[in-house]
């Protein structure tokens, strides 16, 4: 007979090995924290052109590009949707995939895939999470940013638009 059947299974559980911290859903089995956002972008209703839309999060007193981490399971590109969705109001119709951007949050690694987005209908309401948002024309966009490393997807944005659709008429 195996001794473990005869055992007391409050004993059992707690003589059982540990399972490991559970990952959060955000983030893969290697610990990198997933997350998707895109460059949303419109015509300028004041000029020739296109303003590109920054979100203000009061949590970090930052400017960025709306974006958040993935559900579980979530496709990235449907994850970078979401959230343009849930902190802009607008839905958006995602164009190119823009460069994925890699940095340290927390001391965790995090990636954030993103695609460029021309918003399409909808209206901004404040939130705990993003208290405003900019529209602004793209050399603007790139100096309000405030991590470094967010700039160069205005640059990558600007490259993936067809004739006509860029900053001169």
């Amino acid at each position: 007979m195996d001794p473990a059947e005869h055992q007391d299974p409050a004993t059992a559980a707690s003589t059982a090995p540990a399972s490991p911290a559970p990952t959060p859903a955000s983030a893969s089995a290697d610990g990198t924290v997933r997350a998707a956002g895109c460059v949303l972008w419109r015509r300028s209703p004041r000029s020739p052109g296109l303003e590109i839309c920054l979100v203000h999060r009061p949590k970090y007193d930052d400017w960025s590009h709306p974006k958040g981490k993935l559900e579980r399971g979530e496709d990235p590109l449907a994850g970078a949707l979401r959230e343009v969705a849930e902190e802009t109001g607008y839905a958006a119709a995602p164009g190119a995939e823009l460069p994925t951007v890699r940095y340290l949050s927390d001391g965790r690694p995090k990636e954030v895939r993103y695609w460029a987005a021309a918003a399409t209908t909808g209206a901004f309401a404040p939130s705990d999470e993003v208290d405003r948002i900019l529209w602004l024309a793209p050399e603007e966009a790139r100096a309000r940013l405030t991590r470094p490393l967010d700039r160069p997807l205005v640059d990558a944005l600007l490259a993936t638009l067809p004739p006509g659709t860029g900053p001169c008429p």
